[in-house]
C-alpha cells in the first residue's frame, strides 16, 4: 500500500498513514464497442449459463430423465424458455393415432408415429409446437386435455403432454395442487396417461422440466423420493456474469438480446450506464448482472424518455435516456433516504463532521427496504471506568441488537484482551452504543469503528469527525470486507456535501472492499477534486492512526508500547485503572504483580 509519512520523531514512533485511493479505483473500467450490430440471435440470452445448457442438451438425448431449472427471481421464464429451444435439434412433428390391440383385437390403443398415417386412420392429436409454459391456477385439464362429447362423435381436446415437445412447468405452482403433482409423478413412472377412465392411456412422449428455485430444488430431493427418481438433471442458472471469463462484447450482445425482446435497440452510448447499473446489482467491479426483468424493466422505461420528435422515435436508447431512466428510479424509491436527510439537516439527528472528540466516531450503515438501499451515517459512542474488565454492548442489553452485531462485539473484547489481557486481567468496564438509534442493529461491519471509538475512550485521544469508518475485524485486528459499500460511502458523502464539502472528509473502508466500488459520479468528481478521500485499510491499527494522527505501537519483547504511541497511553491508563501506575515496569516487578494477582 501507498503511504505517507506525516512525523518521524523516531524510528519507533512514526506515523505512516494510508494513502487515499485513486480516482480510477472508485468505478469499475470497461472497454466497449464504438458500434454495436442491428440484430443479435436470441441464443445470447444463455451467456453465462452453460451449466444450464449443459444440462438441458443432456436431457434432450436421455430417455425418461426430466430437468430441474434452478432459476433466481430477476429471470424472464419465457424469454429463457425461448432462449433453451434455441439449443435443441428441431422436433419432429408426432401424430397420436389409434389402432386395434394385439393381444385384444376388440380394444383400442393409442401409440404416437412420425409418419403422417393415411386417411382411413384417424389423428387424436398432433405433437407440432416445441414447449409451453404452465403456471398459476394449473389445471389437469391443462396437462391431460379432455374429450368433448357429441351427438355423432368424441373429439380429443388436447393437452399441454400432448401438444408440447417440451413441457416447462412452474414447480411452486405444481406442488401447491397436491392432487397435479401426485398425477404427475404417476405419469412418468408409468409413462403414460389417461385422458379418461374409459379410454385407453395414452403413451407420455414429451420431457417435463420443472421451474424453480435451488432452495425448492433442495426441499423436493428431501421430502419427495419419486421427485429424485424422475428429475436427476439439474439446470441451475447464475445471477451474474464475471468479466474475467468473458468480454464485454458479449455481454453488449445479451444487453441487445434484451432490448430486442423490448423493441428498441441500443446506441453504442446507452452500454456505460447500462454496464454501470448491471454492475451496481452485482456490487462488484468485474461481475455483470443477469438479472433479465430488472434490465429489461429499466429499457423499457428508458423507451419512454426518448425525446418525441420523429426523428427521434426512429433511434434507439440513448445515454441520456437511460440515465434519466436511473435518475428517476431512484427518485421513486428514496422517500425514506429523503425524510432521513431532513432529519440530519434539522439537527434533530446529532451527528457532527468537523473537529475532533474522544470517545465518538462515525460509522456507516445501510437502511435495506427490499426494494431500495441506501447508506446513513451512525454516531457511536464509548464510555470508560473502573470495572471488571467488561465491554457492554447497550444495544444487545436493550434487545436492539442483532445476533450477528454481538458476535462482532465479542470479537471486538477479544481484542482489547489480546493485546493488553495476556498477563493479567483488566480493570475496566466500557458502553457502547449507537446514539439516537431506536431500531434493531445487526452485522458486524461497525465492529472496526467500535474497537477506535473504545481505543479513543481509554487513550483520551480525540478522533477526527470528518472522517467516518466501516470494516468488520477478526481476533487478529484484520479488517474484513463489508457489505453495502458503495452506499454507504455516497451516503455519509450526501452529507458533507450538503454541509459543504471541506477537503478533510472521507471514509475508512475495508482494502478487500475495493474490488466492490462503483461510485455514483458526483463521489468520483469530489475525490478528483481532493474534496473527499477514500482509504482502504487492511489491519485496524491503520484505522485508529488515521483517526486519531497517533503512532499505533509495536509492544516489545515484554509486551510494552513505546509511551508517547496511542498504545503506550491505553496501556498506561489500564495500568492507572489497576492501581499500579507508578510502580515501576520491570521483570521483578510484573513477576510480583502475577503473584499478588494469583493469591
Amino acid at each position: 500500500m501507498n503511504s505517507t509519512l506525516l512525523s518521524t520523531t523516531s524510528e519507533t514512533t512514526q506515523l505512516i498513514l494510508p494513502t487515499a485511493l485513486a480516482a480510477a479505483k472508485l468505478a469499475p473500467q470497461y472497454s466497449l464497442p464504438s458500434t454495436l450490430n442491428t440484430s443479435v440471435a436470441l441464443s445470447a440470452i444463455l451467456l453465462g449459463q452453460e451449466r444450464a445448457v449443459n444440462a438441458f442438451k443432456l436431457m434432450t438425448k436421455v430417455a425418461n430423465q426430466h430437468l430441474f431449472v434452478a432459476d433466481f427471481i430477476g429471470v424472464d421464464r419465457s424469454l429463457l424458455i425461448d432462449a433453451l429451444m434455441t439449443q435443441k435439434p428441431e422436433p419432429i412433428t408426432q401424430y397420436l393415432v389409434a389402432s386395434k390391440a394385439t393381444d385384444y383385437p376388440t380394444e383400442v390403443q393409442f401409440r404416437w408415429q412420425s409418419a403422417l398415417p393415411h386417411e382411413q386412420v384417424g389423428i387424436m392429436a398432433s405433437q407440432d409446437t416445441s414447449a409451453c409454459y404452465l403456471s398459476g391456477p394449473i389445471r389437469r385439464v391443462d396437462l391431460l386435455g379432455k374429450m368433448l362429447k357429441t351427438d355423432k362423435n368424441s373429439q380429443y381436446k388436447v393437452g399441454a403432454l400432448g401438444k408440447h415437445h417440451y413441457v416447462f412447468i412452474c414447480a411452486e405452482s405444481l406442488w401447491k395442487r397436491e392432487g397435479l403433482w401426485e398425477l404427475l409423478m404417476q405419469i412418468l413412472r408409468e409413462k403414460q396417461y389417461r385422458i379418461a377412465h374409459d379410454i385407453a392411456p395414452v403413451p407420455l412422449n414429451c420431457k417435463i422440466v420443472l421451474i424453480g428455485s435451488g432452495h425448492f430444488y433442495s426441499q423436493l430431493r428431501g421430502e419427495d423420493r419419486q421427485f429424485m427418481e424422475h428429475f436427476p438433471l439439474l439446470a441451475e442458472l447464475s445471477n451474474e456474469l464475471d468479466l474475467t471469463k468473458y468480454t464485454e462484447s458479449q455481454y453488449c450482445q445479451y444487453l441487445m438480446a434484451l432490448a430486442q425482446n423490448q423493441a428498441v435497440t441500443l446506441e453504442a452510448s446507452s452500454l456505460l450506464p447500462l454496464f454501470w447499473y448491471s454492475a451496481r446489482l452485482t456490487e462488484h467491479q468485474q461481475r455483470l448482472s443477469l438479472s433479465m426483468l430488472q434490465l429489461s424493466q429499466l429499457m423499457a422505461q428508458a423507451k419512454a424518455y426518448r425525446p418525441s420528435t420523429t426523428s427521434e422515435l426512429t433511434k434507439g436508447l440513448t445515454a441520456q435516456c437511460v440515465a434519466r431512466a436511473l435518475t428517476q428510479l431512484k427518485f421513486r424509491h428514496d422517500s425514506s433516504e429523503f425524510f432521513s436527510a431532513q432529519s440530519f439537516d434539522d439537527n434533530f439527528i446529532h451527528l457532527p463532521t468537523t473537529g475532533a472528540m474522544v470517545g465518538q466516531i462515525n460509522a456507516l450503515t445501510v437502511i435495506d427496504s427490499g426494494d431500495y438501499s441506501y447508506g446513513e451515517p451512525a454516531r457511536i459512542t464509548t464510555t470508560v471506568h473502573y470495572g471488571d474488565g467488561e465491554v457492554a454492548d447497550i444495544e444487545r442489553k436493550s434487545e436492539l441488537g442483532g445476533n450477528i452485531h454481538t458476535k462482532g462485539m465479542m470479537i471486538l473484547s477479544a481484542c482489547l484482551y489480546r493485546i493488553f489481557g495476556r498477563d493479567a486481567p483488566l480493570h475496566l468496564n466500557a458502553s457502547i452504543v449507537f446514539e439516537q438509534s431506536y431500531q434493531e442493529i445487526d452485522g458486524d461491519s461497525a465492529s472496526l469503528a467500535e474497537y477506535c471509538c473504545l481505543m479513543s475512550a481509554i487513550a483520551e485521544q480525540p478522533i477526527i469527525q470528518s472522517l467516518a469508518v466501516t470494516g468488520a475485524l477478526d481476533q487478529f485486528g484484520n479488517v474484513q470486507a463489508i457489505g453495502g459499500v458503495n452506499e454507504k460511502i455516497e451516503g455519509f458523502f450526501a452529507l458533507c456535501q450538503r454541509r459543504g464539502l471541506t477537503g478533510e472528509q472521507g471514509v475508512i473502508i475495508p482494502k478487500t472492499n475495493i474490488l466492490q466500488l462503483n461510485l455514483a459520479p458526483e463521489v468520483i468528481n469530489a475525490v478528483q477534486k481532493g474534496q473527499f478521500h477514500i482509504y482502504g485499510i487492511s489491519h485496524m491499527d491503520e484505522a485508529v492512526e488515521l483517526l486519531m494522527q497517533v503512532y499505533a505501537g509495536v509492544a516489545d519483547e515484554d509486551n510494552d508500547f513505546p509511551a508517547e504511541s496511542l498504545y503506550g497511553l491505553v496501556q498506561q491508563r489500564l495500568d492507572k485503572m489497576a492501581g499500579h501506575d507508578e510502580i515501576s515496569i520491570g521483570f521483578w516487578t510484573k513477576l510480583m504483580l502475577k503473584l499478588r494477582l494469583s493469591q
